[in-house]
This record gives C-alpha cells, sequence and structure tokens, in this order.
C-alpha cells in the first residue's frame, strides 16, 4: 500500500480528501470527527467492492455474557484494545480528484457514537424475541459513513442463554471474518488467567493435502480439478444457476431488499468430536454432514407443505430429484494473522497483516433423504475431500482481481456478487477458544457470528468455544420465514449422528480427549 510519508505532501493530499467526507459537504469549516494527518492509504479492491450497492456487506457477532456488562469498563477496555488497531480508528473517505476513489484517513474516535446501549423493557415476556427482533433492526439500517465503521450494541438483559449480550457490528470492508473475529479474541483474556490470551486449537487434519505427498500423479489431479472448478465458477457467474427451491432467495426483491434474522443454537462440541472420531473425519466434514442433513429434512418438509400435506414427515420423500444446490464458501487466501499477533499490535504497537484477500471455492450440496444418517458424514468428507486437491480459491481470486485492473470496481463487484447470486447459501466453520474467556471481568458464554447484506437467503455458520459448538443462521425472512425450524432440524440430526455411531459401538475410548 503507497502511504504520504512528508508532512507538506500528506497536507496537500488531504486537501481535496476534505472536500467530501463520506458523501457529505463540510460546513463551515466543521468536521463530524477530527482528522489525523498520520496516515492515509487506499482501501483495498476487495475493502472497495463491500462498498458496492449490490454487495454492501456488514459482520454481525453476537456474543453472551455470563454477566451484565458495565458501560464504562467496555469503553475503558476499547481504548486500550480496538482503538489501536488503524482500522477501528479510521474514516474511509473519498477523493473526487481521483474518481472517488476511496483511503483510510486516521481520526479521533468518539466512543459515544460507537458504544450504543438501549433501553431496553426488562418485563418483557420474551427477552429472546426482544433481542432477536433488535439484531434485525440492525439488518434493516446502515452505519453513518462519516465515522469508523463499527458499533458495538450492548443489551443488558437476561435470555435464555445469557445475562447480558454484546453485539458487534462491523462493516466487511475493515477486513475478512477471520481476521476480526482474530481481533475481537486478542481483546479478551483467559478466565482462569487474567494476563493469558485465549488458545485455539491446533487443527490437525484426517485429510492431507494429496498435493504435499508428492507424486505426478497427484499434480495432475490438483491441474484437472482445479481446471473443472475455475470453469464451474466462470460458467456460475455467467449463466449456470442452482435450482429454485424453498431456499432460493427471490431475485425480483433485490440485493439488501427485506431484513434478516438471525436465530442461532449451542449444542455440545463434544458430540461433534464423537462422531468425527468415530468416523475418522475432520470438524468440518462433520458440521457440513450435519448442515446438509439438517437442509435435507427442512426441504423436505417444505415440499411436502407445497403439495397440500398436513404433516411432512420424514418417512416421506417429498424432495425432487436431481436438484443442484450448492454453497459458497468465502475463503481468505492470505493466512489471518494470529491473536498473538493482533494483541502486540494493540499493545506494542507492531504490525500485523490485514486486509480482505478472498476467493470463492463451491461446494455442492447432495440434498436427500437417507436412511444412514451417517451417510450425510460421509457425503460431506468425500466433498470436502474433493476439495482440498484444487487450487479453486487462488485462482477465483486472481479471476476477480483480473477483472478489476482490466474492466474496473464496478465489473469486479458484479462478478463477485454474480456467483453467489446464483448459488444457494453461504456456509463457514470458524475455530475458537478451548478455555473460557472473559472481557474484563465479563465471562463469556458463547459467541456467534454471521453476516447480512449478502445476495444469500441463507447463510450457515459454526463457532466454537470450549466445550460447545454455536450454529447461527441469517436468513431473508421472506425466503425462511422459520429459521427456528432449521435450527431443530439441524440440532436434531446430530443428535441422530450420535446415537447412531452409540448404538453401532462403533465408538472409541479416546473419542472425547
Amino acid at each position: 500500500m503507497e502511504s504520504v510519508n512528508d508532512l507538506d505532501s500528506k497536507q496537500q493530499a488531504l486537501k481535496p480528501i476534505r472536500t467530501k467526507i463520506a458523501g457529505g459537504e463540510e460546513e463551515s469549516g466543521k468536521k463530524p470527527y477530527d482528522i489525523e494527518e498520520e496516515e492515509e492509504e487506499p482501501l483495498s479492491p476487495a475493502a472497495r467492492i463491500f462498498h458496492e450497492p449490490n454487495f454492501n456487506v456488514y459482520i454481525i457477532a453476537i456474543m453472551g455474557w455470563k454477566t451484565k456488562m458495565d458501560l464504562q469498563v467496555v469503553k475503558a477496555h476499547f481504548v486500550r484494545t480496538l482503538l489501536k488497531h488503524p482500522r477501528f480508528s479510521s474514516l474511509q473517505v473519498k477523493d473526487d480528484d481521483k474518481g472517488g476513489a476511496m483511503r483510510w484517513v486516521r481520526t479521533k474516535v468518539d466512543l459515544d457514537k460507537h458504544i450504543i446501549m438501549p433501553d431496553l423493557d426488562q418485563k418483557t415476556e420474551s427477552a429472546d424475541k426482544l433481542v432477536e427482533d433488535y439484531i434485525s433492526d440492525l439488518s434493516k439500517t446502515s452505519m453513518d459513513l462519516s465515522k469508523p465503521l463499527w458499533e458495538f450494541h450492548i443489551l443488558n438483559i437476561k435470555t435464555s442463554d445469557a445475562e447480558s449480550l454484546g453485539v458487534f457490528r462491523i462493516h466487511h470492508s475493515l477486513g475478512d471474518g477471520v481476521s476480526l473475529m482474530s481481533l475481537v479474541l486478542a481483546c479478551t483474556r483467559q478466565v482462569s488467567d487474567s494476563e493469558a490470551l485465549p488458545t485455539l486449537p491446533v487443527q490437525k487434519s484426517s485429510n492431507p493435502n494429496p498435493v504435499k505427498s508428492g507424486g505426478v500423479w497427484s499434480l495432475i489431479k490438483m491441474v484437472w480439478y482445479t481446471f473443472v472448478d475455475v470453469l464451474m465458477f466462470i460458467a456460475t457467474a455467467l449463466f449456470l444457476k442452482d435450482t429454485v427451491t424453498p431456499l432460493t432467495r427471490h431475485r425480483k426483491k433485490g440485493v439488501g431488499s427485506g431484513s434478516r434474522r438471525f436465530a442461532y443454537r449451542t449444542v455440545s462440541f463434544d458430540d461433534i468430536k464423537l462422531v468425527k472420531n468415530a468416523m475418522n473425519t475432520t470438524i468440518n466434514d462433520v458440521v457440513m454432514g450435519v448442515s446438509l442433513a439438517g437442509l435435507s429434512q427442512y426441504l423436505n418438509r417444505r415440499y411436502g407443505e407445497a403439495e397440500g400435506e398436513a404433516v411432512a414427515t420424514q418417512k416421506k420423500n417429498n424432495i425432487p430429484e436431481n436438484i443442484r444446490l450448492r454453497a459458497t464458501l468465502l475463503v481468505n487466501i492470505r493466512p489471518s494473522p494470529g491473536i498473538h499477533a493482533l494483541a502486540d499490535m494493540m499493545e506494542k504497537g507492531t504490525k500485523a497483516k490485514w486486509g480482505n484477500c478472498i476467493g470463492s471455492v463451491l461446494l455442492p450440496f447432495a440434498i436427500a433423504l437417507r436412511d444412514d444418517p451417517l451417510d450425510y458424514v460421509r457425503q460431506a468428507k468425500a466433498t470436502i475431500d474433493r476439495k482440498k486437491q484444487s487450487q479453486e480459491a487462488g485462482y477465483t481470486f486472481l479471476i476477480v482481481k483480473l477483472v478489476l485492473k482490466l474492466f474496473g470496481i464496478k465489473a469486479a463487484a458484479f462478478l463477485f456478487h454474480r456467483v453467489p447470486n446464483h448459488t444457494t447459501l453461504c456456509f463457514s466453520n470458524i475455530v475458537g477458544p478451548i478455555e473460557e474467556i472473559g472481557f474484563n471481568g465479563h465471562p463469556l458464554a458463547f459467541i456467534a457470528p454471521s453476516c447480512y447484506g449478502q445476495p444469500h437467503g441463507l447463510m450457515v455458520h459454526f463457532q466454537s468455544y470450549t466445550n460447545k459448538m454455536t450454529f447461527i443462521l441469517s436468513v431473508d425472512e421472506a425466503t425462511i420465514p422459520d429459521p427456528h425450524q432449521l435450527c431443530d432440524d439441524i440440532e436434531e440430526s446430530l443428535k441422530l449422528m450420535k446415537d447412531a455411531v452409540i448404538a453401532r459401538g462403533i465408538v472409541k475410548e479416546n473419542l472425547i480427549k
């Protein structure tokens, strides 16, 4: 990234930028924020894409706490941590003299405009519904671009799974999801040791990359699978659409129209590890298999209801044959900064890699009713093993980058939006801390990240934390009016898999470590 080192050149560079901040003219020399002439960097191409009208994406992170949150403690902690990160203390400023290009410009942050503590009805009959409605309402609004694009909402009301909640809302232009979650975790410490940072598990794959194992045949397969996957990516961008199902978002409504609803459920991580170890697979295989099973049950019910059945039972197959249903997996192709690197950046002023370098992977979901619930995990494992032999994410990133260079930001944003618009859902799984963590005396009960502003009618995110796994659905209300039913189906699918493993006696002594 370029920067302006000379003070005089910085002052000259800032002159044209200050004529317009976030689309609003300055009045009488007053600015919504005081600009600090210390840093001025251009937004990355991916960050600019997230500002396009058809892909204006926000990250939501719902954090449940075991105690009520103290507003002043939160403010003081953010001053020491989050505000030390340049993206959380910078404006995104348009330079009209350079064709509307946007740049990061450091500013003084007024926390009163970023930390929001609404007055909630403590006597409500359903605190869960009140919180769900509040978060849903956030998806109907955009943030004021005259301030750094993040907010933290403190909801001091007891729900069924937490004493209070904190909700981050962060514009996706600030960074990719994994990096942002790492930054949030870098602001926390272990409950058992107030000086120790969270520990993430070491991920060991039982499905090693065949390319790394060497051999000409492995290389040939990698080249062939990459070619096929990139060809499918191009075809999807041009014309290849998923089958229209009850999960298909109504295109005529347009991107961003309507509201999103966020439904989440916490299950036992030990149950997932039990299935994983019994079947010699990975956590990713199991959570994708559980999602596949839950979606199959949900679609079977929706198709049965469409046929006028009073009850669409599990035994009757109402799902049409040969459904093409795919998930878009957005992959950060550059290694994300670790928690320790981000903590050092906030405490010691060191540098850490940051930014959006995102490629796409298309995951086919074989929707069907299966007699053996473990078949869903086997199917998911086969799909993921096949994708591990491809360099799809890297090449799709290069395609978008080439389109950006040749045709500009509008064309790149169109392509970046087009593929998700022709697929059915988005899927992700994020690894969380293995021990209990806290935030300045506030122990964390769960964390549930998600997004809104994307073309998909459904996003499925899994987030592990200690011995729990929380999955959160971000749904377009017009497409999926009953997200809690889909949560039930996913949760029930995991139970059936666990029961099948136990019933067949394939549980090993070292299943849960």
